[in-house]
């Protein structure tokens, strides 16, 4: 067999970071490995993966999916037209692109895109980042060669064990720490100050913000500044707070950055960044989401919280007390020590060279 066999790799997903960015990480190793390969993305037209795949270098198609929401919508009448279509568009896609392996990186965007690839012959790696599964990785259950999972604790709701590889959450290759003066430089920061990065997950999360805006006077006056990602939705209401010691942003494109400008970091405790903290060792205070299915995000962050390895507020308890626990920890640099310490236990910084090694694989048994 020729060394320039020239392998093709589908991804499908996205919606949020949480699905999107695991992916990307997964394609970037490939890539390294394989530089030969080709690489399609297929998503949501109108969400994170349509404007943060091309970034990354790699070729985007979209279908029509969206997703079906709990309240009545006009989306909601039209959901089985779009199903249908996104079908369709998905086995043109597919039949055109020719790929040897597809991954699903989970939301509902990955269902029409991974049943046509399996129609049509190709090979299935699913990507689970959450200790719950969620339903259109159940569903595509029996038509996947292997699925790859962040926690344990998913094992017990897919079926066929024999398929489950316990591999950890990919983290990007470009993700690292640089020099905080620099960093800080690039936020227009005073390098001396100790600082609060505030990260809501890439749609952002009210709660996490107003919790922030109640909190800014106290945290100013106490020498703290601020970095503060509010998600697009929200940044028109909280932009009135950017100043001297506040950063106001919709979406911070170089994460590298602000992790490393970061004393302290303020999140959700979604599984990426739960992978990203970890790998990164930074000292983070989880605020979890509370609509997500089974409470996943609270029992994530409570078990890392349970290994002093992060502080844990619940959003019920925020507000009152997020701005006391910052000044508190922020100035304590032995607590700081420890949480980066004891965090980098939960890193699995080869995650995404495995299961780019496993796409390999499979593209090359065929």
């Amino acid at each position: 067999m020729s060394s320039t066999r020239i392998y093709r790799f589908l991804f499908a997903g996205g919606g949020t970071g949480g699905h999107i960015y695991p992916a990307l990480a997964v394609a970037q190793q490939i890539k390294l490995l394989k530089p030969e390969a080709e690489i399609l993305f297929v998503g949501a037209k109108k969400k994170i993966e349509s404007r943060v795949v091309p970034q990354y270098g790699f070729n985007f198609r979209s279908i029509w999916i969206s997703g079906f929401s709990r309240k009545f919508t006009i989306s909601n009448i039209l959901f089985p037209l779009k199903v249908i279509v996104s079908m369709l568009q998905s086995l043109l896609i597919v039949s055109k692109f020719k790929q040897k392996v597809a991954i699903g990186c989970g939301a509902y965007v990955s269902g029409p895109v991974i049943w046509a690839s399996s129609v049509l012959g190709s090979k299935i790696i699913l990507l689970e980042q959450n200790s719950y599964p969620g339903i259109t990785n159940r569903i595509l259950e029996k038509k996947a060669e292997e699925i790859h999972i962040s926690f344990d604790e998913s094992k017990k709701y897919f079926r066929d064990q024999k398929k489950l590889k316990l591999t950890g959450n990919p983290v990007r290759v470009n993700l690292k720490i640089i020099d905080r003066e620099e960093a800080l430089k690039q936020f227009d920061l005073d390098p001396v100050k100790k600082t609060v990065l505030v990260l809501g997950g890439s749609g952002g999360a009210q709660t996490i913000n107003d919790a922030v805006a109640n909190s800014i006077s106290e945290l100013i006056q106490n020498n703290i500044q601020i970095i503060w990602q509010t998600g697009q939705f929200y940044f028109e209401e909280n932009k009135m707070y950017e100043c001297k010691d506040v950063r106001v942003l919709p979406f911070i494109e170089n994460m590298s950055a602000a992790f490393s400008a970061c004393s302290i970091l303020i999140a959700r405790a979604g599984a990426t960044t739960i992978a990203e903290v970890s790998y990164l060792s930074l000292p983070v205070i989880f605020v979890p989401s509370r609509n997500v299915a089974a409470n996943h995000q609270y029992k994530n962050a409570k078990a890392i919280s349970d290994a002093s390895a992060a502080i844990l507020i619940e959003d019920k308890n925020l507000k009152l007390s997020l701005s006391k626990i910052v000044i508190e920890v922020i100035n304590d640099d032995k607590k700081l020590a420890e949480l980066r310490k004891n965090i980098s236990a939960f890193a699995k910084p080869d995650a995404a060279k495995v299961i780019a090694e496993s796409a390999i694989r499979l593209a090359e048994a065929i």
